[in-house]
C-alpha cells in the first residue's frame, strides 16, 4: 500500500484536478467516486477502480476496511493511504466520507447501436447536476436501459452527478455528446416529448409498447427541432396550483406511469 503525505504529489494533483474539470475527466476518461456508497455500488457491478485512496482515519471505519480487503484480493487496483490533511485535497465534500475511488469512464457506444431498446430515455440540455443524477436515478430503478444525453448536457460524469444519482450510472448503457433528434427518428417505437402545454395528457397514452421519454432543459424545456422529431407531447395533469414541476420530479412521474402500465396492464384512458 502507497502512502502519500504530501499534497504535491502528482497522484493527489491528478484526483484534485479530477474533481474540478469537466475538460480534464473527458481528456483522461477518468473520474471519481467518492463515499462508501458510491464504491460499493461500483464492485456490485462487477467494476473495479484503478485507484482506491483512504484517509488515515477512514482506514479505522469497518466498511472501509471491508472495501480495501475486498479490492485488495482482486489485485486489480491501487490502494493509496493519505494523511487526512492530504485527503481533504482531494475530497469535494466538507466533511470527507475517508475514502475515494479513481475509476475508467466507460466509453460511449453511441452511434453504433440500433437504437432498438424497449424502453430509454433522452435529455436535452439539462444543466443542473442534482436533476441529472435525480432523474438517472429514476430511470435505472423504472427499467429503463439506455440514456442518450445532448452535447449541451451538465457532465453526466462529474463528482456532483455520480452522488446524485447514488450508483444508477453503473446500471445504465450512457450515450453521452447524442444528436437527439436524428436518434428519435432512428428510434423504433413512440417517442415521447413533454410540455406543460401538450394538448394530450401523460394518463392518455400506451407505454406498453417500446416507448422513449424526451426531458429537456429545465427553463426552456424542448427544442423546436426535438418537439418536430418526437411522435407525440405529453402534459401531466396537474390540479393545484403550482404551474410546474422540477425536471426530475416531472421525469419520475413518467417513468413510473410507463412502468404502472407494464405491471398492471392498464389500458390508457380514452381522450373522451
Amino acid at each position: 500500500m502507497l502512502h502519500i503525505a504530501s499534497r504535491e504529489h502528482p497522484t493527489v494533483k491528478q484526483l484534485a484536478k479530477l474533481q474540478k474539470s469537466a475538460r480534464f475527466r473527458k481528456q483522461e476518461k477518468l473520474t471519481v467516486l467518492d463515499g462508501i456508497h458510491l464504491i460499493q455500488c461500483y464492485l456490485s457491478a462487477g467494476n473495479f477502480p484503478s485507484i482506491l485512496a483512504v484517509s488515515e482515519t477512514g482506514q479505522q471505519h469497518v466498511e472501509i476496511a471491508a472495501l480495501l480487503e475486498n479490492c485488495n484480493a482482486r489485485n486489480k487496483t491501487q490502494i493509496i493511504r493519505m494523511s487526512d490533511r492530504v485527503f481533504q485535497k482531494i475530497s469535494p465534500l466538507q466533511s470527507p466520507t475517508g475514502i475515494l475511488a479513481c475509476i475508467v469512464i466507460p466509453d460511449t457506444i453511441y452511434p453504433n447501436e440500433p437504437v432498438n431498446q424497449k424502453f430509454c430515455v433522452f435529455l436535452e440540455a439539462i444543466q443542473d447536476p442534482g436533476n441529472l443524477g435525480a432523474i438517472l436515478r429514476s430511470a435505472a430503478s423504472a427499467g429503463a436501459d439506455h440514456i442518450y444525453l445532448s452535447a449541451d448536457c451538465t457532465d453526466v460524469w462529474s463528482p456532483k452527478t455520480l452522488r446524485a444519482a447514488m450508483g444508477a450510472h453503473f446500471f445504465l448503457k450512457i450515450h453521452t455528446d447524442c444528436n437527439l433528434a436524428e436518434t428519435a427518428i432512428q428510434f423504433q417505437g413512440q417517442v415521447i416529448g413533454t410540455s406543460p402545454a401538450a394538448a394530450k395528457h401523460l394518463y392518455q397514452f400506451d407505454f406498453t409498447v417500446p416507448t422513449a421519454f424526451v426531458f429537456g432543459n429545465e427553463g426552456a424545456g424542448l427544442s423546436t427541432a426535438m418537439q418536430q422529431a418526437v411522435t407525440d407531447m405529453a402534459s401531466i395533469p396537474m390540479p393545484g396550483r403550482i404551474e410546474s414541476l422540477n425536471a426530475a420530479t416531472a421525469a419520475s412521474i413518467c417513468l413510473y406511469e410507463k412502468v404502472r402500465q407494464d405491471m398492471l396492464g392498464i389500458e390508457p384512458k380514452s381522450l373522451s
